[in-house]
C-alpha cells in the first residue's frame, strides 16, 4: 500500500455515461471544484498499478503542477515524461468535468522502456512508483546537462558536471541519517542517506505511528555482529538508529505487505490492519532536523486488493478539494471519510474480502 501525505479523438477519449452524471449528481454542480476533473482511466490488461499510482500522483497539486508546467515547454522527442503531461493535460483541459481517458500512449511508453512492465500480468505499484520518479528525474537531469553543454559551447565557458536535483527532488526527497554509537568510547558516527519514499514494516493490528516506532527503533550492534569503531581501531558494542534529517515535501509512505516466506518459498501478503492518521506529525526525526514539526495532511492511499503480488487489484483513494474519492480505474465514486471509510480500506487489503 502506498500513502501520500502533503504539507499543508476516438481512441483517446471516452464517456462515462450514466456514471458521469451520477457522479456529478452526488457532488452537486453548485459544489464541484472549479477547474477540477475526475476522469478515470481505462484498464490495458492488468495496468490497474499504473492507474493507481497516477491517479494518486494527478492530486498530488504540486507534481500535477509541474508536469502540466513542462507540457508547454518545447517539444522535445517522446519518452515517459512528455507521455505523462499528454495525459495529465488531457485530463486537465477536458471539456467536461467527469469521464474516462485511456492511458494508451503512457502504457505503451512504459511497455517500451522497461521490459519488466512489458507483459498483461499485475505488476507492484511500489515498483511502478520508484522507477516512475526516478526515470523522470533522469530524464530532467538529462535536459539540463544538454542545456549546459549547448551553453558551453556557444559561451565558451566550463560548466560543472556535478548532477543537480530536479523538481522531482525537490517535492518528494527527504534524508535519512543513520547514527551509531559506539558503546565502548561513547562516539556517534552518522551517515545520511536520501529517499523519495519510506518503506515500513508492518505488524498484526498496528497503525502508522508504531510502523514509523518500528523503522527508527534503536538496535543493539554484538556478538559477531559488532561494530568497528574508528575511535577504538576494534569490534565493539554498538546502538544504531535510523532517523529522518529531511523532511519532504510530500511524504510518500509504502506498508511493506509482501513478505517472503521461507517456508513458503514465495511472498505473501500480510492482510494486517493498519490504522492511519487524515494528520500526521513526524517524531523519528534527528535533533538536528529542519522544520521538525511540519504536519502532514493525508491526500491520497493506494490499495492492494487481493492474496498476493502477482494476482489482485490495485484502487485509490484521493482528497480533492475536501472531497474524497475512490479511483477503480474507469469508475470514480464520491466517498465519506469516517471510520467505516478506514475499515473499507482494511477490508479492500484483505483476500477474504476482495
Amino acid at each position: 500500500m502506498e500513502i501520500l501525505m502533503i504539507v499543508r479523438k476516438i481512441a483517446s477519449i471516452c464517456t462515462m455515461g450514466a456514471n458521469a452524471s451520477a457522479l456529478e449528481k452526488e457532488i452537486g454542480l453548485d459544489q464541484f471544484p472549479v477547474n477540477e476533473h475526475y476522469f478515470g482511466l481505462v484498464n490495458f490488461g492488468n495496468t490497474c498499478y499504473c492507474n493507481s499510482v497516477l491517479q494518486a500522483l494527478y492530486f498530488c497539486r504540486p507534481f500535477r503542477e509541474k508536469i502540466l508546467a513542462y507540457k508547454v515547454q518545447p517539444r522535445k522527442k517522446e519518452n515517459l515524461l512528455t507521455c505523462l503531461s499528454d495525459l495529465f493535460n488531457s485530463i486537465a483541459t477536458q471539456k467536461r468535468k467527469v469521464g474516462v481517458i485511456p492511458p494508451k500512449k503512457f502504457i505503451s511508453r512504459l511497455r517500451k522502456e522497461n521490459e519488466l512492465f512489458d507483459n498483461y500480468m499485475q505488476q507492484d505499484a511500489h515498483e511502478f512508483l520508484n522507477y516512475l520518479l526516478n526515470t523522470i528525474a533522469d530524464l530532467l537531469q538529462e535536459e539540463k546537462k544538454q542545456e549546459k553543454q549547448n551553453g558551453k559551447l556557444q559561451h565558451g565557458h566550463e560548466e560543472s558536471d556535478k548532477t543537480e536535483s530536479t523538481w522531482v527532488h525537490k517535492i518528494f526527497q527527504g534524508a535519512l541519517t543513520n547514527e551509531t554509537r559506539c558503546l565502548n568510547c561513547e562516539t556517534v558516527s552518522s551517515k545520511d542517506e536520501d529517499f523519495l519514499d519510506l518503506s515500513v514494516d508492518v505488524e498484526q493490528n498496528t497503525s502508522i505511528t508504531h510502523c514509523l516506532r518500528g523503522f527508527s527503533n534503536t538496535e543493539t550492534l554484538c556478538s559477531e555482529y559488532k561494530y568497528y569503531c574508528e575511535q577504538c581501531r576494534s569490534k565493539q558494542e554498538a546502538q544504531k538508529r535510523m532517523r529522518v534529517k529531511k523532511l519532504p515535501m510530500i511524504l510518500a509512505l509504502h506498508l511493506k505487505r509482501f513478505k517472503y516466506m521461507d517456508q513458503l518459498h514465495r511472498y505473501t501478503k500480510l492482510s494486517y490492519r493498519v490504522v492511519f492518521p487524515l494528520e500526521l506529525r513526524l517524531f523519528n526525526t534527528s535533533g538536528d532536523a529542519t522544520n521538525p514539526d511540519r504536519m502532514y495532511d493525508l491526500v491520497a492511499v493506494v490499495v492492494h486488493c487481493g492474496s498476493g503480488p502477482n494476482r489482485g487489484h490495485y484502487v485509490t483513494i484521493v482528497k480533492s478539494h475536501g472531497f474524497w474519492l475512490l479511483f477503480d480505474d474507469d469508475i470514480v465514486e464520491p466517498r465519506v471519510w469516517t471510520k467505516e471509510t478506514q475499515e473499507q480500506i482494511r477490508k479492500l487489503s484483505n483476500p477474504w474480502h476482495h
